[in-house]
C-alpha cells in the first residue's frame, strides 16, 4: 500500500499545510505582486503560526486589495481603523501600518533599484540556493544572507522584515530550497 510522498514534517500537520507545501513553498516566485504579497504575509505571520496565515490568507488578500502596493499606499488612518474591525484577518495595528509603510517602501525601491524581483533575486544570483538538510532541526531560522537582506530592506523603509521573517520569505518564494533530502518529490523542483 502506497502511503503517498514523504514530505517535510511540518507539512503533515493539516491538509492546508500539505497543499501549501506541495504547491507553493519553495517554488521560485518571480511575480512582482506575488513577491510583495508574500513579504506582507510573512510580516503578518510574525509571532504566529504559519497555519494561522494560511487559514486567513483569502481574507487578508481581500482586505489588502490583493496586496496591490499602488492601492495600499493610499490607505489612511480611516482605512487602518476599518481593517482593525475586519473579521478574518490579523488585526494588529502595528502590522497593518507596516503593510502600508511597505507599500510606500516598495514604490521607492522600484524608483531606485528597479523591480522587487531583481532586487531580491540578485542576492542569490537569480538561482535558488539548494540546501541538503536531513532533519528539520538542521534548518536555520535565519542566515547571514537573511540578515543582510533584512538590513537592506529596513534601510529602504520596510517594516516587519527582520532576519527570521526574511528567511521564511526566502524559503516561501524559492530563493532557498529547504525541503529536506527525504522530501524528494518537492526538493527536485
Amino acid at each position: 500500500m502506497n502511503a503517498g510522498p514523504i514530505r517535510c514534517p511540518w507539512a503533515e500537520q493539516s491538509a492546508i499545510e500539505r497543499a501549501y507545501h506541495d504547491r507553493v513553498w519553495g517554488v521560485p516566485l518571480h511575480d512582482e505582486q506575488g513577491l510583495f504579497g508574500m513579504l506582507c504575509l510573512e510580516g503578518m505571520q510574525a509571532g504566529l503560526s504559519w497555519v494561522t496565515i494560511l487559514r486567513k490568507m483569502a481574507a487578508l488578500r481581500m482586505a489588502f486589495d490583493d496586496f496591490d502596493p499602488q492601492v495600499m499606499v493610499g490607505y489612511d488612518e480611516r482605512k487602518v481603523a476599518l481593517l482593525m474591525e475586519t473579521e478574518g484577518i490579523i488585526r494588529n495595528r502595528l502590522k497593518i501600518r507596516a503593510m502600508v509603510q511597505n507599500a510606500r517602501a516598495y514604490l521607492n525601491l522600484r524608483e531606485r533599484h528597479g523591480t522587487l524581483e531583481d532586487f531580491l533575486w540578485r542576492y542569490v544570483d537569480f538561482t535558488p540556493q539548494v540546501n541538503a538538510w536531513r532533519e528539520a532541526c538542521e534548518v536555520p531560522a535565519r542566515t547571514p544572507l537573511s540578515e543582510r537582506i533584512s538590513r537592506d530592506l529596513k534601510r529602504l523603509g520596510f517594516g516587519f522584515v527582520g532576519p527570521t521573517i526574511v528567511y521564511a520569505f526566502m524559503q516561501a518564494v524559492g530563493m532557498v530550497n529547504d525541503h529536506l533530502v527525504s522530501c524528494a518529490f518537492r526538493r527536485a523542483g
